[in-house]
């Protein structure tokens, strides 16, 4: 269930129709060695936010008032930093707040909610848990993918035209003839598909790439569906607000099952494409890893090194849920979690180390993550990579 914060939050985006989501990065928050903290605010998502234009050579300060989800409020800056090497947005003002929580170290991989009211007043949110991230994309129909997301309620429901006018051909054709939801390995099976057959490129880049271009494609290719699929659904008059709650959560489930299974589906293809063995969610010790490699016979074997045993958990965020990860296949010391976290604070990626929990994390995403931090993540193509040379070792 969703947190009353989380709520909150959706409710707040909802009102106000626009919202800027993303998650804190180490650089936000004075881990990197810079003296200024603030909130980068990508320029694209900059016209809710600041009246001032990206212009070179020139500094430009927006004075605005923040109301945090803890009721705090801030007199804070939307900065635009144009001198010298600098080209950025951010929302400054919190070194002069003694103690302020949510742009401390600690927030690094939680998620921050924009809202703005108007264009001197926002309203923040900072959401931690993992269910309450998923609940509030779901709510808003966004999928960050990557470090930020931009809500408006203006634009029509449908994927960002980011892909070739191959892949929206491909995937037009492929919704026009449904009239219900395929299941979700369809869906993994047509992006993948038409990436091979649109993007030159896709078949020969690296596993870290393949992986976060299967999830773009996917998450585009889903909402063509959707807005296909439910649009008469919404579109009809409810005969009773139970009615309509009723096929709302259906939306809001589906879009969550779904994100899931995505990263499940794509992960699987990248390890065959490896000639990784594995099993999937094979029952083992009572538990049921996600992957297990080489697969449940090496794992019942008690001959088999142990070396030579892999757990992989599937998490698309992994903040708090990393804590069911270690009780996963338990004959195996060491468990593996691939997640598409924006980052992870230190104490928490401590507190991992002493758990036995390496991530495996999309290269692009690392420098997302503490610098102190960095040396702990494996890449998929260096977790894949280290798994063959295991597994041939004599």
């Amino acid at each position: 269930m969703p947190s009353p914060r989380c709520d909150a939050a959706l409710e707040a985006a909802l009102r106000h129709g626009r919202a800027l989501l993303k998650f804190i990065r180490p650089n936000e928050v004075g881990l990197t060695g810079s003296h200024q903290k603030g909130f980068y605010i990508p320029k694209q998502a900059r016209e809710p936010f600041t009246p001032f234009a990206p212009t070179k050579g020139v500094n430009h300060d927006h004075r605005v008032e923040v109301i945090w989800h803890d009721g705090r409020v801030t007199q804070s800056t939307v900065k635009w930093y144009g001198t010298d090497s600098r080209s950025e947005y951010r929302l400054t003002g919190f070194n002069r707040e003694h103690g302020f929580p949510h742009i401390a170290p600690e927030r690094v991989g939680a998620l921050l909610l924009l809202v703005p009211e108007r264009l001197d007043r926002f309203h923040a949110f900072v959401l931690e848990r993992d269910d309450d991230v998923a609940d509030l994309q779901a709510g808003l129909g966004i999928e960050i993918h990557g470090h930020w997301a931009l809500f408006d309620a203006e634009l029509p429901l449908l994927p960002q035209e980011s892909e070739s006018d191959c892949l929206s051909r491909r995937f037009e054709r492929f919704s026009q003839s449904l009239e219900d939801f395929p299941a979700t390995a369809a869906f993994a099976q047509e992006a993948r598909e038409a990436l091979l057959g649109c993007a030159r490129a896709f078949s020969s880049a690296p596993s870290d790439e393949r992986l976060l271009a299967l999830v773009d494609a996917e998450y585009r290719l889903f909402r063509m569906v959707e807005a296909k699929v439910c649009t008469p659904q919404v579109a009809r008059a409810f005969r009773s607000i139970d009615e309509f709650l009723a096929v709302a959560q259906s939306v809001l489930q589906r879009r969550k099952a779904r994100a899931g299974k995505s990263l499940e589906h794509h992960v699987e293809y990248l390890l065959r494409e490896a000639a990784v063995p594995f099993s999937k969610q094979s029952i083992v010790d009572g538990t049921s890893p996600d992957i297990l490699i080489p697969g449940v016979a090496a794992y019942e074997d008690l001959a088999w090194p142990l070396e030579k045993l892999f757990v992989l958990c599937l998490k698309t965020t992994c903040k708090d849920r990393w804590r069911q990860v270690t009780q996963e296949a338990p004959r195996i010391p060491r468990k593996h979690i691939l997640t598409l976290q924006a980052g992870i604070s230190v104490p928490q990626m401590a507190q991992m180390q002493e758990a036995s929990v390496s991530l495996v994390v999309p290269r692009h995403l690392h420098p997302d993550y503490p610098p102190t931090t960095r040396d702990q993540l494996l890449s998929i193509d260096a977790f894949i990579a280290e798994v063959r040379r295991r597994l041939a070792a004599a």
